[in-house]
């Protein structure tokens, strides 16, 4: 009763109750474009390829379980919001190594909208890119019933234009609605899966195509990982912070303590999203080439999704941009300047540049500890694949956005809950971290 009417409370706020029912309007309309299908592919021999080809087929099916099915249906939205995350990962890298985009990064709010502006061109030419990528793989592989360059402009069109409205309905949820609009979207496109697997599963048990106990062992197995998502991400180092005491005509300020928070995961989702929309990237260009290139082929092949070179690349990838996030969202120097110009320091520890070493330090321990563990969580789903015939495929990527994303939407709820003086939403009153040492 308790849970129920902590979340009655939600839409007693009319600020959250817009931002929700607006982000769950987003989502409907995304769902809805997901169905729409481009005219001119033979969808039963698309979906014979996609489940039987280890290379691209495997490429495309583990695309397709981001878009929400939209792939494996050839609809105007079949490439989601991956070409807009690619060119974010590209932005965001141009910013560190180009001194005219760093300067950029630099100038606040005015920075940011011309790099978000940049963002949305380049994603332009990405979604290009790949949906010509792949109206080729589908005439290549004689899945389109009237081939030629009517056919490959109009199915790029479509994508090219379905993929700039998938961009601008995330935008849109950043500004009017909560959470994170790409991540949101993505959310979507995995959940909506959901069902599908407790069906499939269900069917086989009963039609006694799989054991009861193996069935349990799934289950058991993603309840598991998800704790584990959860417990550590909760987890944080707390730094403690002592200020010194101020005396202004008759009034004494400072004289307080308090910490600073650092996250076992400071980078949230975000690595694990960047490194599934990084490997795209090869994914595609090799996928093109081998149409002419056999080489290329035999590379797609030796990437196919699951595979031993596949899991080692995503484990490097995840780790390297958990450091890569980290650098770009958290400043140690900007950080000690700010603790020293209040009249903070770190007991033990002298303000000023031995601070923001001893900031880095920390960072440099936890992430490494963090970004391991984002790793193996992300491989695991598919390390049980090898020992356990799962009836779908469901990444530990997946799992990790789902309840990444759950869980930030979730504190931002909270946050509003706990600002209106109400209750949060569990029964305990609010979402509590847990200190390491």
């Amino acid at each position: 009763m308790v849970l129920l009417k902590n979340f009655i409370n939600i839409f007693n706020i009319a600020e959250l109750r817009k931002k929700i029912l607006f982000t769950l309007g987003v989502l409907i309309v995304y769902r809805l474009g997901g169905h729409i299908p481009v005219v001119g592919i033979n969808l039963d021999a698309l979906n014979q390829f996609m489940t039987h080809s280890t290379g691209l087929g495997g490429l495309l099916q583990y695309l397709d379980l981001f878009s929400g099915g939209a792939l494996s249906q050839c609809t105007i939205f079949a490439l989601g919001i991956g070409p807009y995350v690619s060119a974010s990962i590209m932005m965001q890298m141009l910013g560190m190594t180009i001194p005219q985009f760093e300067q950029l990064l630099k100038e606040g709010e005015y920075g940011r909208k011309i790099i978000n502006q940049y963002t949305r061109y380049l994603t332009f030419f990405v979604a290009i890119f790949q949906s010509s990528v792949y109206a080729t793989a589908l005439e290549m592989n004689n899945m389109v019933l009237t081939p030629g360059w009517g056919f490959r402009l109009s199915f790029i069109l479509s994508l090219v234009v379905g993929t700039i409205f998938v961009m601008w309905l995330g935008e849109q949820i950043g500004i009017y609605g909560i959470g994170n609009g790409s991540s949101m979207i993505i959310f979507a496109g995995i959940v909506c899966h959901f069902p599908e697997y407790v069906i499939k599963i269900v069917s086989l048990v009963q039609e006694g195509l799989m054991d009861g106990l193996v069935a349990l062992l799934i289950l058991a197995v993603f309840v598991g990982v998800t704790a584990c998502i959860v417990y550590l991400e909760r987890g944080e180092r707390k730094i403690p912070v002592q200020y010194s005491r101020r005396i202004v005509g008759n009034r004494v300020y400072g004289g307080q303590s308090s910490y600073i928070p650092f996250r076992i995961n400071i980078a949230g989702v975000m690595p694990v999203i960047f490194a599934g929309a990084f490997l795209q990237i090869p994914m595609f260009i090799f996928s093109w080439l081998g149409s002419y290139i056999e080489f290329f082929k035999t590379a797609v092949d030796y990437l196919i999704r699951g595979g031993v070179m596949f899991n080692i690349i995503q484990f490097l990838l995840i780790i390297f941009f958990s450091f890569f996030y980290t650098a770009l969202v958290f400043n140690p120097e900007e950080l000690s300047e700010n603790i020293k110009k209040q009249g903070g320091f770190i007991p033990g520890v002298r303000p000023g540049r031995k601070t923001a070493e001893y900031f880095n330090y920390i960072l440099t321990r936890i992430g490494l500890i963090g970004a391991i563990y984002l790793a193996i969580l992300a491989l695991f789903p598919n390390l049980l694949n090898v020992f356990v015939a799962m009836p779908f495929y469901m990444s530990g990527t997946a799992l990790l956005i789902v309840v990444g994303v759950a869980l930030e939407t979730a504190a931002q709820i909270e946050s509003y809950l706990i600002e209106h003086r109400y209750e949060g939403l569990l029964t305990a009153g609010r979402f509590k971290s847990r200190s390491i040492r």
